[in-house]
């Protein structure tokens, strides 16, 4: 039940009825039910026993399982022709190609086969498809001592450098793996584990450097590895230079629009390198380009990268002096449904940051009603930095409108629940900061003293401007603008400007 319901929820409307049109072309009797079972489970409000009753008159039935079972499996073959049919069409082809050839070359008709062959070739390698290239080498192989038009050691140098590129794609996605798992573990589970020597090790157990650009899927993993390490230490400064470079010279040297998914993400990484480094202007460039990826091929990816390119350029925005646009811009987005919980929270969160900022707090805390899970949930969705940022914007928001039950009760659970955390992965000015947040809340005072201003002034281990990390800057803007009694959006972009 709930396997199905999760697949129908990933349906748009229009899908919903192409997959209608499908069953009904299936269906060999008029009184089958899994037409009327697809629409009961397209609502919201369905529920087992209640589908069951309005379908058999019972609250339970075999034949409703029996049923369910059935639609689950259409569901599955609805969604890998639809697949077949969009983004695998040249995969298809080729295999047809290769299927055809070796027809024809059983009959040993070896000219008409070869050229099937060529032509096949030439689409993989196009492709960047190393598995079928492999298979395509194979056929022309085995067959080459029958064919003496075609060059054998030729044939056996190409497969030898195919096999070059195919396992390299292969160790990349086993360190790509690996590496996520070790993310996971950190971001997701709150383990502390010293990620820059598990990334040295993995690599070196793999013998792989982050200098290679093949196929854009090779490149992306490779990048997705440098933005893995940037995401953990926050130094995304370290990796903009090699991610610019690498796709700069892929961009011209392959022909686009081959491996599309890949490429999107890879530009997605380049324009959240950017924002995360302060250059506004250059990551909405990227963005544009993101855009305008997402279109080709009919838009099949618009829907998955929709809302991250919408976080990236809402952020981008609101630094940019234009909060009202980014504001404006999340709105239009969270309004409708979406299957990305991870990035869907992003957005809740940083509409409650602009809105903090500007002074809207009763709109902020609106946002931060919606927030009713446990942190132990929003862990599992979105990991812990997301948690602990949230946990601090909380915190601040309960200090301006000054809910002193709520800011105490809170400041406590955060302290018990995360200061040995923090405390392990190197991060203790997040304490010392909510620190002088509690100092000021107690006498507001206080905040216009020398001592008071020297002692935040010399608290906190600082790198450069340039060097640190945006959200960071974000949040010790709140305590200078309580110095400066400015407004604090404004003293946020001047903290930024000063990179």
């Amino acid at each position: 039940m709930i396997a199905i319901k999760t697949i129908i929820d990933t349906l748009n409307s229009e899908e919903q009825q192409k997959f209608v049109a499908y069953l009904h072309q299936k269906n060999k009797r008029k009184d089958t039910k899994n037409v009327q079972l697809f629409k009961l489970l397209s609502k919201p409000e369905s529920d087992s026993k209640s589908i069951c009753k309005q379908l058999y008159k019972t609250e339970k039935s075999n034949a409703y399982h029996a049923l369910r079972k059935r639609l689950f499996q259409s569901l599955i073959d609805f969604t890998a022709n639809k697949n077949l049919e969009d983004e695998n069409s040249i995969d298809m082809q080729i295999i047809k190609y290769i299927l055809a050839s070796r027809t024809y070359l059983l009959q040993k008709n070896y000219d008409i086969a070869y050229k099937i062959l060529d032509k096949a070739e030439r689409l993989a390698d196009e492709h960047l498809l190393f598995p079928i290239l492999n298979e395509i080498y194979h056929t022309k192989i085995q067959y080459a001592p029958n064919y003496q038009k075609v060059d054998l050691e030729i044939l056996i140098s190409k497969q030898k450098e195919n096999q070059k590129k195919h396992q390299l794609e292969d160790q990349l996605n086993i360190v790509y793996a690996k590496l996520k798992t070790v993310l996971n573990a950190i971001s997701y589970q709150g383990k502390v584990i010293n990620f820059e020597t598990e990334l040295t090790q993995i690599l070196k157990a793999s013998h792989i450097e982050l200098n290679e650009s093949l196929s854009f899927k090779s490149l992306y993993q490779i990048l997705a590895i440098a933005n893995i390490s940037a995401l953990v230490t926050t130094k995304y400064f370290q990796i903009e230079g090699f991610v610019l470079k690498s796709y700069d010279i892929l961009k011209n040297k392959k022909d686009t629009n081959k491996q599309l998914y890949y490429q999107i993400q890879i530009v997605y990484i380049i324009a959240n390198t950017l924002f995360r480094n302060k250059k506004f202007e250059a990551s909405i460039k990227y963005i544009k380009e993101m855009e305008q990826l997402m279109v080709l091929k009919k838009g099949i990816y618009q829907k998955e990268f929709i809302l991250k390119k919408t976080l990236v350029k809402a952020l981008n925005l609101n630094y940019a002096n234009q909060q009202e646009e980014a504001i404006s811009l999340i709105k239009s987005v969270i309004e409708k449904k979406h299957n990305d919980i991870e990035s869907l929270l992003d957005l809740h969160l940083s509409l409650l940051m602009f809105y903090f900022q500007k002074g809207e707090y009763d709109k902020a805390k609106s946002i931060l009603s919606k927030f009713y899970h446990t942190d132990k949930w929003y862990i599992e969705k979105a990991g812990i930095d997301w948690v602990i940022k949230k946990n601090v914007a909380e915190l601040l928001l309960y200090i301006e409108i000054q809910e002193d039950n709520l800011f105490y009760s809170r400041l406590k659970s955060f302290n018990r629940g995360y200061t040995a955390y923090l405390k392990e992965i190197g991060q203790m000015r997040i304490i010392t900061f909510l620190s002088f947040a509690e100092q000021y809340y107690k006498k507001q005072t206080i905040i216009t003293t020398e001592g008071f201003k020297n002692k935040i002034e010399t608290a906190f281990e600082w790198t450069s401007t340039y060097e640190e990390d945006i959200f960071v800057i974000s949040f010790y803007a709140w305590l200078k603008n309580k110095i400066e009694q400015s407004n604090l959006h404004k003293t946020t972009l001047q903290l930024l400007n000063k990179s």
